[in-house]
């Protein structure tokens, strides 16, 4: 094969199917998918949740994942925050032209990867070539199809007072690590991106709480201030946060520092919130800190202050968390 994309690669000939052979369906292959059809014929029964995502990161190979992994992992997270078990996948590439084939393809075996890692398969696709200077290297979309879990009762409706709000792990950390690498920056202490699915923590915790486990939003784009205010918005209660208890790590916290960023608004792609009965709640973060240690309680919903975040310091202090205004990191997903 050459070296580069060319337009030829999708011209739909036999440089399409050479790279489709040699590289898309030798990584991925699996029975469905082989049907080789313009879609895919598949077996579900009960009620089932849908949802896509195209994903436009720069760079696209960043410490701690890759523009691959990434479609794979977020198309996952956005089902399992529904309360669904993703399935199936469909993978849609736009390559530009001059694209490196070698980067492609180790591209493609992160996107295998990461599939059976979060336990779905890729079933059908779409592969489209532009002229140099028309994209960006590569741009993926991501389609996904789970089936609801039983006794999940996930949606801002059932909200009430006197929740308790949970943080799966530290927050901040993709956006830094971007932000980092596409700028050229060293901190102290590697900043690496959050990057992985939660599929099977958000199984565990609706298979034991059911529909106790009312809320779950994984905090991409925005980051954490942008779901708690998509919260207070659409709940009319207001959320009650403890500042010290929202972890975020040394190396990433200094960087959020220097750069005037405060890390609630920055971006994520392993990090999800969890409103749960408040009854439960030590049990619901005995759970989380099987797979990350730092785990938190970090607040509750509350009637006072309907449609605010407020959040408190360790010192007692309070302020407003408004929402995010604008774009404070571009293309990071």
């Amino acid at each position: 094969m050459e070296e580069n994309i060319n337009l030829q690669h999708g011209s739909g000939g036999e440089k399409m199917t050479e790279l489709l052979n040699k590289i898309i369906f030798h990584h991925l292959d699996n029975p469905i998918l082989q049907e080789r059809h313009d879609g895919a014929f598949l077996d579900i029964s009960g009620k089932i949740a849908f949802s896509s995502d195209s994903f436009v990161v720069s760079p696209v190979f960043f410490k701690g994942g890759n523009i691959g992994e990434l479609a794979v992992f977020g198309t996952v997270n956005d089902l399992s925050m529904c309360g669904a078990e993703p399935k199936y996948l469909s993978l849609s590439l736009i390559l530009e032209e001059g694209f490196s084939i070698s980067e492609f393809e180790k591209i493609i075996k992160s996107i295998k990867e990461a599939s059976e890692k979060s336990g779905v398969q890729i079933v059908t696709g779409d592969t489209k070539v532009v002229e140099r200077g028309k994209g960006d290297g590569i741009y993926i979309n991501t389609s996904g199809i789970g089936v609801i879990l039983p006794n999940s009762k996930i949606g801002i409706q059932h909200i009430r007072h006197n929740q308790s709000v949970l943080l799966n792990a530290p927050i901040a950390s993709h956006g830094m690590a971007i932000m980092s690498q596409r700028e050229g920056l060293q901190f102290d202490g590697e900043i690496l991106s959050d990057t992985t699915n939660l599929n099977f923590t958000v199984k565990k915790l609706i298979a034991t709480f059911g529909d106790k486990i009312h809320f779950l939003r994984d905090a991409t784009r925005g980051g954490l201030a942008s779901v708690l205010n998509e919260i207070t918005s659409g709940s009319h209660l207001g959320i009650h946060l403890y500042e010290d208890k929202i972890q975020v790590k040394p190396q990433v916290k200094s960087a959020c520092e220097l750069l005037g960023l405060d890390p609630v608004y920055v971006a994520n792609e392993g990090v999800f919130l969890c409103i749960c009965d408040s009854d439960i709640r030590n049990q619901v973060l005995q759970i989380l800190k099987e797979e990350n240690p730092e785990a938190s309680i970090i607040g509750h919903t509350t009637e006072e202050h309907a449609g605010k975040v407020i959040m408190e310091s360790a010192f007692g202090g309070k302020h407003i968390v408004n929402p995010l205004i604008g774009e404070q990191l571009p293309r990071i997903c």
